[in-house]
């Protein structure tokens, strides 16, 4: 367990405290790459100034896309829960029970391999910090040596009462009236990424920003009434102090940083996370492609060519694969893994792409590829003009390249058979399993 950090000056003291190691040596620096997942929550591409937002400013994470690669076309379940299930597990809902908010509650270790334990074969330390959110039990039961969890979603200070405490190692710790918890959890990674830095780490790094309740960060100006605007930057603040540590303890190099976002912009801020003046279609919760699509940058220098922009399909699943391979380890066997590793594609290299992505929330469902959408209930969508546009093609349209998208799309659901699997009992938002229902079967 790693002792609470008290000291406001902590991070600028680091080096005061800290012996850095030798790294003249070659077996100083690990065989395996460093893996730094950072997962912000209800974030969307429309909140991210390297991809055009208007309204929100992101040096950091701007200069990890500069530095690195930015993905144009990464989807994920357009819900915390549903989506977090498809990141650490590397499987499609309809496989892992995790249709809907309340039932990615139900997943068991017994049944599904997280990627803590993938890494681990490989020697990785592992570490979860902040949001556990729908999932079940907790880090330490699904394989991470190492955890800072807090109660649902949004978490920042004490006045909040599920911002009360937040779990240490199995260790309640109550937040101080002094203490901004985003911060706690930063000191928290800083004194993993420390003590482990002799060997692979990876962190799943999954923070309370920018998902409601809205408060002022410790940066707000007395005043200011534009909140969510000082949450997006204090969280860009944060990736530029992590970047700063990994350069302090000599790690940069090897580590590759990834940022993402758990689902598409909450509802109440769609609106205003415009690019070009324009709106996306959709926002989170909703099928359309403001609920999935999410920023996706990954930066490891001298590996990552800078400054790229692809606009090749990534799904969500396809983080598993990809970090196995990256740590030369095997997947779970007899297990269906959904995800196509991209790694090629981090290194610059042409890979083998996905030719669609497919994406699920309660009993709806879609297969997309680079043009095209296709709906559980036969709707061919347009997306030529997305993500601001979808356009709806009739059933009896003679376009030919309808057609054949129709037909191409169609037989990779059938393949897929997401009918087939377990069937969501919820609510029929995602929001919610079917609490009627339980009520009766009790």
């Amino acid at each position: 367990m790693f002792a609470r950090a008290h000291s406001v000056g902590f991070l600028l003291t680091l080096s005061a405290f800290v012996q850095l190691p030798d790294l003249s040596a070659a077996d100083s620096v690990p065989s395996r790459p460093n893996i730094v997942f950072i997962l912000a929550d209800d974030y969307g591409t429309g909140e991210v100034g390297c991809y055009g937002a208007d309204n929100y400013k992101t040096p950091n994470i701007d200069a990890l896309a500069g530095g690195g690669t930015r993905f144009t076309r990464a989807y994920t379940a357009p819900l915390c829960g549903p989506s977090r299930a498809l990141i650490l597990t590397g499987r499609y809902a309809f496989r892992t029970g995790a249709t809907n908010q309340d039932a990615t509650g139900r997943m068991t270790p017994d049944r599904e391999t997280m990627m803590p334990k993938i890494l681990k074969q490989a020697g990785y330390a592992t570490s979860c910090v902040g949001k556990w959110g729908q999932l079940p039990l907790g880090p330490a039961e699904f394989g991470f040596d190492d955890y800072l969890k807090f109660k649902g979603s949004g978490a920042y200070w004490n006045t909040q009462q599920k911002a009360n405490a937040y779990e240490v190692n199995g260790k309640s710790i109550k937040l101080r009236d002094d203490e901004y918890l985003p911060d706690v959890m930063h000191e928290h990674v800083t004194r993993f990424i420390t003590a482990n830095r002799d060997k692979p780490f990876y962190v799943y790094y999954s923070l309370s920003h920018v998902h409601t309740e809205i408060l002022p960060t410790p940066d707000s100006v007395p005043g200011t009434k534009d909140h969510y605007a000082d949450n997006v930057t204090y969280m860009d603040k944060l990736v530029g102090k992590l970047t700063g540590l990994l350069d302090q303890l000599k790690l940069r190099d090897n580590t590759l940083i990834v940022f993402t976002g758990d689902n598409g912009s909450a509802t109440g801020r769609a609106k205003r996370a415009t690019i070009g003046g324009k709106a996306l279609s959709g926002a989170k919760g909703s099928m359309q492609e403001g609920g999935a699509l999410v920023p996706l940058i990954v930066n490891w220098p001298g590996k990552t060519p800078a400054g790229v922009v692809s606009s090749d399909l990534i799904d969500s699943t396809d983080f598993v694969p990809t970090f196995a391979e990256l740590a030369g380890t095997k997947l779970p066997q007899k297990t269906i893994i959904d995800g196509h590793s991209f790694l090629a594609q981090i290194k610059g290299e042409k890979g083998t792409p996905r030719d669609w992505i497919f994406n699920q929330l309660a009993g709806m469902w879609y297969v997309r590829d680079a043009d095209w959408k296709l709906t559980q209930a036969g709707e061919l969508f347009d997306m030529s003009n997305a993500p601001f546009d979808e356009k709806l093609v009739p059933v009896e349209s003679n376009n030919p390249a309808a057609k054949a998208a129709r037909n191409r799309l169609q037989a990779a659901l059938t393949k897929l058979d997401p009918a087939g699997g377990i069937i969501d009992d919820g609510d029929g938002t995602g929001r919610h399993a079917n609490r009627k229902k339980d009520k009766v079967k009790q």
